[in-house]
């Protein structure tokens, strides 16, 4: 009896979290550098949280409502874009690879080696999408350049603050 009065309750506070998984998402896109033709966000550092604290399955179902809510039409995009229009836009890529980068960043667990190149990983899984789809719109060399090098210092102090989150947060905090 216990069990069939828990397992609603649980699935309520995972939807309530995932819930507010997505505006936590949804805030971090809204921090943005003003680069062209991809915004510099805090998105990746809340997708790396997101994954590392609350697991792969929560990281991914935030990331997901994140993206059902933007694809309807909600401004939860950079610089408060949304629509089906601006997941088809140049940054459509990135936004699709903050789902393999949650599942990665799930997986971040055990000592400081690990969960640094666990997060390294996710970070990185992020941009393999973005710069195929990037690719498309402004051509290999400049998408490199553009979306990738551009980045790198921000990626490496971004996963440096989620690694140095997740290992001084209380272990209970982490999934």
């Amino acid at each position: 009896m216990a069990l069939a009065l828990t397992a609603p309750r649980q699935g309520l506070r995972f939807a309530g979290l995932v819930l507010l998984g997505s505006a936590v998402l949804a805030a971090s896109a809204q921090i943005a550098v003003p680069f062209w033709p991809v915004p510099a966000t805090m998105q990746s550092l809340a997708v790396l949280l997101l994954g590392a604290f609350g697991g792969a399955r929560f990281g991914v179902a935030s990331v997901l409502l994140y993206l059902a809510e933007g694809a309807i039409g909600l401004p939860v995009f950079a610089n408060g874009a949304g629509g089906i229009a601006a997941l088809a836009g140049p940054t459509g890529g990135y936004l699709i690879g903050f789902l393999p980068a949650a599942w990665i960043a799930g997986q971040a667990r055990g000592g400081w080696l690990r969960s640094g190149a666990m997060l390294l990983a996710a970070h990185l899984a992020l941009f393999v999408p973005g710069l195929l789809w990037l690719a498309s719109f402004v051509g290999v060399e400049r998408a490199l350049m553009a979306g990738f090098v551009l980045f790198i210092p921000g990626t490496v102090v971004k996963t440096a603050l989620a690694l140095a989150a997740l290992r001084a947060a209380p272990a209970g905090w982490r999934q």
